[in-house]
């Protein structure tokens, strides 16, 4: 693709059964993992299991293709879920939280990650997260810009 930015529609018409998502739960926070994204530095992401129980996110498959999107609900990357595994937010070891790339240490992902849980449903250290890893597939704006 060159020129415009590709809209949802066009996207999906490249990847139909792509659920889309948004990173964080503030425009800031979006805008910041995804620099992480594009950056490499962030090749893993969780999420609280009991928002698969709800209904609020699905579970991911292996395999899949996602679309993140700006904050604005723009499309922003597309990414591949390459594995997946449950943990208790008490046992999540720095090899994951480190890549999830936002963090220079486990106690740092611990405190933070503890905010998002606290201000999105409640936090417990026994709560049971989704563990994804994923690649970055394609960058909508990076792939589109003009040459």
């Amino acid at each position: 693709m060159t020129g415009a930015l590709p809209t949802l529609d066009e996207i999906r018409r490249r990847f139909p059964d792509a659920p889309t998502f948004i990173f964080g739960d503030s425009r800031e926070l979006c805008d910041e993992l995804l620099v992480l994204v594009r950056a490499g530095r962030k090749t893993a992401t969780c999420f609280a299991l009991r928002d698969v129980e709800s209904g609020v996110e699905p579970m991911p498959e292996i395999g899949q293709i996602s679309i993140a999107l700006e904050w604005d609900k723009r499309p922003a990357l597309a990414i591949e879920t390459l594995s997946f595994e449950l943990a208790r937010f008490r046992d999540v070891t720095w090899d994951f939280a480190g890549a999830e790339g936002e963090d220079d240490d486990l106690a740092g992902w611990q405190a933070g990650h503890r905010a998002y849980f606290e201000r999105s449903g409640g936090f417990d250290p026994a709560l049971m997260l989704v563990c994804e890893r994923f690649r970055m597939v394609e960058d909508f704006a990076r792939d589109s810009a003009p040459a």
